[in-house]
């Protein structure tokens, strides 16, 4: 029976080419999306979970209530983890961690004794041995309970020990950071790098924390906790609460913070964040620096993958009920000569599962063959699971179900045709077959439309992050990297640069308005003494006399810092948010305080310094040596002779280390890469449902037009012209179409209107890309069908009469 049916289905298959070809093309290309997103999600979803212990470790957060608004951050004190171990017994070892960030900003200087080559590299980490033994790491070489005994150990990674040491004799050696000699790091552990293995922490260099400072004021590390089994955690992160009352809160009380602040302080907790959260489940304003992914991104690719294998299954749905009249006298004469109902069934499910397979088989080569785009794309390393246990019996287990899923419909519908009424030629397809089709139509272009709406939208709002205007010139400014080596010479430095034609202006700083870099976060009260004043919580970035100018910051009142003045040492610039923030309607000459006395001198017109998903906080600048940042003005635009002539100064300086540099306008865009990704991955799977519709409909229409033959070709000899042809055959379909965008748009407004919702800056969704994504479908449709259309308009009548 199976073998017959096996040689029926085959035949089937065989007989009519380009019916088969869409069907297996629509279902490939279905399942080479689903399959690619499915990699994505498990990529995402796999974060952290290679920890043998991973329901047992987490990270500390504490969160607070100011203005209504929960705040959270990860920031704690260097005493905090030593105290979370020593004061309760469920924890079994505390850690701390922070990136280098925290001390400053940019790459840093590398240098291997015995060598005179500064190289500039990132990714350096500072950890204590504690947070070693947490996080599990996996060492090639080293041993991890005792790397950190030597407070001048240093660890890298498998990959950049092969780049500095491609003999494979890294253990033991020595380094220099930042061309210091006076302190020297031996590298004492060699880490595995496993591109299996996703992580929220990453690094490629790990110090020991050698900070000394007992302040339960200053917060600087990200704390991890091992708890013992059986933990119980909401009574746990109760218990703790004891910390705050026993030192955080005196702490800032000793600080004199204002009455509004201590009403904050008395809303703070700890919670304890499970680290399979940490990637896609925290929503950290106070920001941990780290690249995080967002589950909501994960459900919404979830969702469109499985629009577009739906898609395709509709597909399939649609050109089997529509060939129904071809297979009708089949039906009928295997009914006659005995067939049962459930005969018939089972070898419509099996044509279902043969084309399923081959689907299935085109689809994931498809798919292999598309991944390196689509890490491209994504910003992954994906691989093709191939060897993975569950791999193939899921591949096996979907093509089956999704097989018979997609049979069960045409199968039941094929089956129940009457004998006598199909031998006889009284077939009727009925309107309910026609009606289903119409259904599925405009299911499919609904989804379709949606996705070109998003699509837009998305594509319009990353083209309003990089056009607005954001209260700063990022224009022809160039950073010079690993500027700390300059250390006393940078003010010489700065002085060579000025005297180039091609230089406009030059500062150095420590901070620049792009994100990737940690601000010093300082609360400040309007009064110099006592706490009735309110406190409020601010960055402070320390500056030269030209930071203003260079980087085209405008003043709203007041001045930027000058040499003229010698009292602007203890003078500080605000901007508009932190004038609001302190209200101060008239604050030139106002003192603000923060443990140390600032006078007002100037207030800036508010800028962006993170990115545009974020309001504007209030901002502080002060002049101070922080050589972190060499930030160069160019006169005349970017050109290959304005950087090499910058780039011989900096030999004459730092002959010893490579001249890097990146541009102010690529930082900032980087800053919005996330959206980008999300932007280029919505694109690519819009016009895969696209053309997995389009497919359907093209079939769809060929079916209709050789159904409709021979009334075409009477109308065309009763003198029917090429217009009314045309129109006869492509006004129903735009129907279809018309009704699928009254439903999409809607839908479209509704969770985009949501997506946008995580914007502080962003764009009003107007009618013009309803419009526009409307268009967009009526074309693509009208192309589509317009083919067999054309081609009916234009056939010869004679030809498809002469049979009557």
């Amino acid at each position: 029976m199976l073998k017959n049916h096996l040689k029926i289905a085959w035949r089937n298959i065989k007989k009519d080419k380009l019916f088969t070809i869409i069907k297996i093309g629509g279902f490939s290309i279905g399942i080479a999306a689903c399959l690619l997103i499915a990699l994505f999600i498990n990529n995402e979803l796999s974060y952290d979970d290679h920890y043998q212990k991973k329901d047992r470790i987490f990270r500390v957060v504490m969160q607070g209530t100011m203005d209504g608004e929960v705040l959270k951050s990860v920031h704690f004190q260097r005493l905090f983890a030593e105290t979370l171990e020593s004061n309760y017994p469920e924890i079994e070892k505390a850690g701390k961690i922070n990136t280098s960030e925290l001390f400053g900003a940019g790459k840093r200087a590398l240098r291997i004794q015995g060598s005179s080559q500064n190289m500039l590299d990132d990714g350096f980490v500072f950890a204590d041995q504690r947070a070693v033994e947490i996080l599990e790491l996996d060492f090639l070489e080293g041993n991890r309970d005792e790397v950190f005994k030597n407070p001048s150990s240093i660890i890298l990674t498998e990959e950049k020990a092969q780049r500095y040491f491609p003999n494979g004799d890294a253990l033991g050696k020595t380094l220099f950071l930042d061309d210091n000699t006076d302190k020297p790091y031996t590298i004492t552990g060699i880490v595995k790098n496993n591109p299996a293995i996703k992580s929220h922490f990453d690094f490629d260099f790990l110090l020991v924390i050698e900070d000394k400072n007992t302040s339960w004021t200053t917060t600087n590390y990200f704390t991890y906790v091992l708890v013992d089994e059986n933990t119980n955690i909401p009574a746990l992160e109760e218990k703790m609460g004891a910390i705050l009352e026993d030192y955080f809160i005196p702490a800032q009380m000793e600080r004199g913070m204002g009455e509004d602040f201590m009403e904050v302080l008395k809303t703070l907790e700890y919670k304890l964040q499970p680290i399979g959260d940490i990637h896609l489940k925290s929503d950290i304003k106070m920001g941990d620096g780290l690249k995080h992914g967002d589950i909501r991104f994960v459900w919404l690719f979830a969702a469109i993958a499985g629009f577009v294998l739906l898609l395709a299954v509709i597909n399939f749905i649609n050109l089997s009920t529509a060939k129904s009249a071809n297979r009708a006298k089949e039906v009928g004469l295997r009914k006659t000569v005995g067939a049962f109902k459930g005969n018939l069934i089972s070898q419509f499910l099996t044509e279902s599962i043969i084309y399923s397979f081959i689907s299935f088989f085109i689809g994931v080569l498809l798919a292999w063959l598309l991944l390196p785009n689509f890490n491209s794309i994504a910003d992954k390393s994906i691989v093709m699971p191939w060897a993975s246990w569950w791999f193939l019996p899921i591949i096996v287990v979907s093509t089956l179900v999704i097989g018979l899923f997609a049979g069960l419909y045409p199968a039941f519908y094929l089956s129940a045709f009457k004998p006598v009424n199909v031998l006889k030629g009284n077939l009727s397809i009925g309107s309910k077959s026609g009606s289903l089709r119409s259904g599925l139509v405009v299911f499919q272009f609904t989804t379709s439309v949606v996705l070109i709406i998003g699509t837009l939208i998305i594509y319009k709002q990353m083209n309003f992050i990089l056009d607005k205007k954001l209260g700063y010139d990022k224009e022809q400014v160039l950073v010079v990297q690993g500027a700390n080596l300059l250390n006393n010479r940078a003010q010489a430095f700065k002085e060579r640069l000025l005297g180039l034609s091609e230089v406009k202006e030059v500062s150095i700083s420590d901070y620049l308005p792009v994100e990737g870099t940690k601000r010093n976060g300082n609360s400040f009260r309007k009064s110099a003494s006592g706490t009735e004043e309110r406190s409020v919580p601010a960055q402070i970035w320390r500056v030269d006399y030209d930071y203003i100018n260079t980087l085209g910051l405008q003043m709203k009142s007041g001045r930027g810092f000058s040499k003229e003045f010698a009292n602007d040492s203890s003078a500080i610039v605000i901007n508009t948010s932190m004038a609001k923030k302190l209200g101060l309607d008239n604050p030139l000459g106002r003192q603000i305080n923060n443990g140390q006395d600032w006078t007002i001198i100037g207030v800036l017109e508010d800028f962006h310094f993170k990115n545009l998903k974020e309001d504007i906080e209030p901002l502080t600048l002060v002049l101070g040596n922080a050589p972190s940042m060499v930030s160069v003005k160019l006169a005349n635009g970017v050109s290959d002779g304005a950087i090499e002539k910058i780039k011989g100064i900096w030999n004459d300086f730092v002959p010893n280390q490579t001249f890097e540099f990146t541009f102010l306008d690529q930082e900032y865009a980087q800053m919005h890469d996330d959206v980008k990704r999300m932007g280029k991955i919505f694109n690519s799977f819009t016009m895969f449902a696209i053309l997995v519709a389009c497919l359907g409909l093209f079939a769809l229409s060929a079916f209709l037009v050789e159904q409709r033959k021979k009334e075409i070709s009477i109308r065309l000899v009763l003198g029917a012209p090429f217009k009314s042809i045309y129109q006869l055959l492509t006004l129903d379909f735009m129907k279809l179409i018309l009704l699928s965008i009254l439903i999409a748009v809607p839908v479209g407004w509704y969770m985009m209107n949501r997506w946008l919702e995580d914007f502080a800056y962003k764009i009003n969704i107007g009618w013009d890309i309803f419009l526009m994504a409307g268009f967009i479908a009526l074309l693509v449709a009208l192309l589509t069908i317009s083919y067999q259309s054309i081609s009916a308009a234009l056939l010869k009548p004679l030809k498809n009469l002469r049979a009557e």
